[in-house]
């Protein structure tokens, strides 16, 4: 339901650290936090129905990007889907009261923005964005663009193609999901292995890995078969490389990478998001919510808490955002 554009709070509810630290420690309710009023031409202000949180949220929290994110106070968030509630000057793609849903920092770990999505409203700019996919709920939406989006680039920077054989190091997790489902379904691969934990194999298997492993029972590099790219999405670049062809390729998302490994940070693209709608109107891709989503706006400290352990299998959503 589109909300009249001349009743917009000036406050907001949002969660917000004004040090590093814990989430425990530093992360706190704000139920007056200050709502930008203008737009800029370009931007679209968003109702807040779900958002997701990655592990790119606690790291910021704690400190890991200063160099780059030098701002504080911070409210946090990447990931939203919600509604249109109000349009810049030169938005051409939506309109108040469009389903939408995005990653708002356009680079991963420099200029972010200070208002992210853990707040009842949020802004961001038209580039980022994508109309809801009309198949899929607003939490399902919002678990989707940032480990989706990273799952795609990699494919991009390896110049993947149909045929070849993928290894995905963390394939049960918000971003090793997407690639091993993007590999399948939309870049065609003609194996796909996965490491996981014994719990996760199951699900290794219904999203169409050909291998699943085990980490806790073998190594990847020590089996005989070798790959044209390694996905790492938990940080054994180091390991990779005894696992890739002699003409293959490592990939990873985990800093700093370990050359000749690809370490790259995501490019938020909406485009990217829209491209891929159809996959998911049609059932091919499918969003993996771990069983404690959806989390009430109110325990967002146990959620990143949570999140921290590295137990979550697909993504945690919290929703509904008052």
């Amino acid at each position: 339901m589109a909300e009249d554009a001349s009743i917009i709070p000036t406050h907001t509810k949002a969660w917000y650290y004004s040090e590093h630290g814990s989430p425990g420690d530093v992360l706190k309710l704000d139920p007056n936090w200050p709502l930008p009023q203008q737009l800029n031409d370009d931007q679209v202000l968003i109702k807040v129905i779900a958002a997701s949180i990655n592990p790119v949220d606690y790291k910021r929290m704690h400190g890991e990007f200063k160099d780059t994110d030098p701002h504080l106070p911070i409210v946090p968030g990447y990931d939203v889907a919600g509604i249109v509630v109000k349009v810049g000057g030169e938005v051409k793609k939506f309109k108040v009261g469009d389903e939408v849903y995005g990653d708002i920092n356009e680079q991963g770990l420099s200029n972010l923005k200070i208002h992210g999505t853990l707040s009842e409203y949020t802004i961001a700019e038209e580039r980022l964005l994508a109309h809801k996919p009309s198949n899929l709920s607003f939490i399902e939406a919002a678990s989707i663009p940032l480990a989706l989006e990273t799952a795609n680039e990699g494919f991009e920077h390896a110049h993947f193609s149909a045929g070849k054989s993928i290894l995905v190091l963390g394939g049960a997790g918000g971003v090793g999901n997407y690639v091993i489902q993007l590999a399948k379904q939309v870049y065609k691969a003609s194996k796909i292995a996965a490491t996981a934990s014994t719990g996760k194999l199951e699900l290794l298997r219904e999203l169409g890995v050909d291998l699943p492993i085990d980490y806790t029972k073998e190594n990847f590099e020590d089996l005989p078969e070798k790959y044209d790219l390694v996905y790492d999405v938990v940080g054994q670049g180091d390991r990779a490389f005894k696992a890739v062809k002699e003409d293959g390729k490592v990939v990873t998302i985990v800093p700093p990478g370990h050359p000749p490994a690809m370490f790259f940070v995501l490019t938020s693209k909406g485009s990217i998001l829209e491209n891929l709608r159809p996959y998911f109107e049609s059932g091919k891709l499918k969003p993996i919510l771990d069983a404690k989503t959806p989390v009430p706006f109110s325990q967002v400290i146990e959620a990143i808490s949570y999140l921290e352990t590295s137990r979550a299998t697909g993504k945690v959503v919290v929703y509904p955002i008052p």
